[in-house]
């Protein structure tokens, strides 16, 4: 126990040295491989065979394509001009445009970053020309960005289900209601600071309701494509993979009707979600190593244990659990946070009688909440970098903690109310 307490500290002090990773989470691994039972390193390949084997798995680079896609044939794009007119009658306008076009654009998309980044990428420089202020127009990208890995489908929300064997179609489901929950707070806030704070939301008109409803004709495709995603999760027509498969098929005929799906478009899709895939892939092999040699060393089991016999309160662990991860937010990136603690939270939670899918959606949240947290939350760069040093990194924090503290409350909701994740899935499962 001691010589793992030991290990696993060398490990934190290697990992906030900024070395690699993926490269560091393989060597360890095969480091305690080792020193534990001699250089017999079977069980890692086969591990690693397991991993690339997974029909699961092969979601993942789907929908990341299915992601990129969207972004490279302009789809995006009109889904966001066809709901501008609908938000006109909010406080807040255009911002509330973000949030909304952000909460839809999550249910294909599955990362925080894409989402962020494609929704910033029309609207930032729109609402700037506008005359809104730079933290109301930062700030809203940020946060609904934090949507795309909590609205199924979720790239994140696959790789826990992956890695824990729970069900990916209940996690999807699952995540649903939380994300709209969450999507629906940043709106309500937007709503009251716009009618407290006029002069820092630039008055337009509002679009005469018949030419509205008349500009959704762009988001009807969109609604088809959700479904064809989600729809046949929902009602057991396909799995994940076949789901993921069904998204890219379904864009691919919606860019070829608006005549955007053009070989340069999918060529640059392919060659994105190869680069995302190869990276997270790379992690996730560092994480199969680690994990089949902490299995065998014993040490996630040996720490559960400790903690069942604590006598701290399941609720007590629970807390310290979450302070665990929002500190590594501030630290890691989402996947490598994901996969590093997962061997070590995922059986004390469980452990302790909490249900696997709640945790899930729990812990996507807290990645979310990492999301936003500086120095290293993923959506300040994206956003950063959309603004072309526009804003500076102190100025867009501050601009997202009034966010991070709705993810925060939402958090603190599904903790003391775990039904609101899990009634939906538990009636269609």
């Amino acid at each position: 126990m001691s010589f793992g307490i030991s290990l696993l500290g060398l490990f934190g002090l290697t990992l906030l040295s900024g070395n690699l990773i993926a490269v560091t989470l393989i060597l360890f691994g095969i480091v305690i491989i080792t020193f534990e039972f001699g250089a017999n390193y079977t069980v890692v390949a086969n591990g690693l065979w397991n991993l690339f084997n997974s029909f699961v798995l092969t979601a993942l680079p789907m929908f990341i394509f299915l992601g990129e896609l969207l972004t490279k044939t302009g789809i995006s794009r009109r889904v966001y001009q066809s709901l501008a007119p609908l938000f006109s009658y909010l406080p807040g306008q255009l911002v509330q445009t973000n949030i909304g076009t952000c909460t839809l654009f999550s249910a294909v998309c599955g990362s925080s970053q894409a989402t962020a980044a494609v929704v910033g990428a029309i609207a930032y420089d729109e609402l700037s020309e506008q005359g809104y202020k730079p933290k109301w127009i930062a700030g809203s990208l940020a946060a609904g960005g934090t949507l795309g890995i909590m609205i199924p489908p979720s790239l994140a929300l696959i790789i826990y289900g992956w890695w824990e064997d729970v069900s990916i179609g209940r996690l999807f489901v699952a995540g649903a209601v939380p994300g709209l929950m969450l999507a629906g707070m940043f709106m309500l806030y937007i709503g009251i600071a716009a009618k407290m704070r006029p002069d820092e939301f630039p008055k337009r008109d509002v679009v005469p309701l018949g030419k509205a409803i008349r500009a959704t004709v762009n988001i009807w495709p969109f609604i088809i494509l959700v479904f064809s995603i989600l729809g046949t999760l929902m009602i057991g027509l396909a799995t994940p993979t076949e789901a993921a498969a069904l998204g890219v098929v379904a864009a691919m005929l919606i860019a070829l009707m608006y005549g955007q799906l053009t070989f340069k478009a999918v060529w640059e899709a392919l060659k994105d979600t190869a680069l995302v895939m190869s990276t997270i892939g790379f992690i996730i092999v560092g994480a199969t190593v680690l994990s089949q040699a902490l299995a065998l060393s014993g040490i996630p089991e040996d720490i559960a244990k400790a903690v069942a016999e604590s006598g701290l309160s399941p609720l007590l662990i629970l807390i310290a659990v979450y302070l665990l991860y929002l500190v590594l937010g501030c630290l890691l990136a989402a996947i490598e946070m994901l996969l590093i603690t997962l061997p070590f939270t995922f059986p004390v939670i469980i452990g302790l009688g909490y249900d696997p899918v709640w945790f899930g959606i729990a812990v996507v949240m807290l990645i979310e909440i990492g999301m936003l947290t500086p120095p290293l939350g993923m959506n300040l760069f994206v956003i950063l970098a959309i603004s072309g040093g526009r804003l500076k990194l102190s100025e867009l924090a501050v601009a997202c903690i009034p966010f991070w503290l709705i993810l925060m409350l939402g958090l603190a909701i599904i903790t003391a109310f775990p039904q609101i994740v899990l009634f939906l899935p538990n009636a269609v499962f």
